[in-house]
């Protein structure tokens, strides 16, 4: 069993303290350190958490000696490819119905975000969650909507409702397009992605706001990500309102994407 040795290991190649993935984790430092120097056992539920914290599948963990693998083939299961998980390329979605067996499009609001990042997976907490129906989107496709907060994304407002498709294989995203992520460290935001999985194992977030500098994010930290259909607000662009200028403001906005989208296209030649 070369459980504790590699969890230490991907512990040091992420570059986190005890203490960060003990807090990440929501256990004791003594407890983490417990298991990293094999004096003390986890249960399944411990093996289950370590194994969604690095993205790797926990007969990975318990039987691989992860030391033994090459850099190369580090670096692939550090990018979500354990052959455990990744064989299929299906990630496991807690969704709900209605009365006639359609997929809901369920609610996060604000409040419920911090509790969204630990529940995610709880198939208990999602079906708690409000829903509705949106009856123009496809009946095929998984959506959930979400409330985002700040000023990153303007000229969406803060407060927004945020409808994604739910993206299963993530090598399918383009660079350029918005989406919304949940990483079990940052949260749920709302950025334009720049999609460098296959090359690095990461994506670079963007947001339209140009005062908020991008950052990269890798692939092991993401736990889910929607692809941005549409959104919903009560905020009207200040001044006069009119149709020309309700025109005009979706027209930079699209104008804004197209820039980023542009940019990116160029890097990756």
């Amino acid at each position: 069993m070369y459980f504790n040795s590699n969890i230490k290991l991907m512990r040091k190649r992420r570059g986190r303290t005890q203490d960060e993935v003990a807090f990440a984790l929501s256990m004791k430092r003594s407890t983490l350190s417990g298991y990293e120097n094999g004096v003390a056992q986890p249960g399944i539920q411990q093996l289950i958490t370590y194994s969604e914290y690095f993205g790797i599948s926990v007969d990975t963990l318990i039987r691989v000696d992860l030391s033994k693998l090459r850099e190369s083939e580090l670096r692939q299961l550090e990018s979500g490819f354990d052959v455990f998980v990744k064989g299929s390329k299906l990630r496991i979605l807690s969704t709900t119905v209605d009365s006639n067996n359609n997929e809901n499009i369920e609610l996060v609001p604000e409040k419920a975000k911090a509790g969204y990042t630990r529940g995610f997976a709880d198939p208990e907490f999602v079906r708690n969650l409000p829903v509705f129906q949106l009856p123009f989107l496809s009946p095929e496709r998984k959506y959930r909507t979400f409330q985002i907060s700040g000023d990153s994304m303007l000229p969406i407002p803060d407060g927004a409702w945020i409808t994604g498709e739910f993206v299963q294989d993530w090598s399918t995203l383009k660079s350029g397009e918005a989406c919304i992520v949940l990483t079990l460290d940052e949260g749920i935001v709302f950025k334009i992605i720049e999609n460098g999985i296959s090359k690095e194992g990461k994506i670079n977030l963007i947001s339209l706001n140009p005062i908020y500098k991008p950052y990269e994010l890798a692939v092991v930290e993401i736990r889910e990500i929607w692809r941005f259909i549409h959104y919903i607000s009560d905020e009207l662009p200040s001044g006069e309102i009119s149709p020309a200028n309700l025109a005009n403001t979706l027209n930079q906005l699209k104008q804004d994407v197209a820039l980023i989208r542009s940019k990116l296209m160029k890097n990756d030649r």
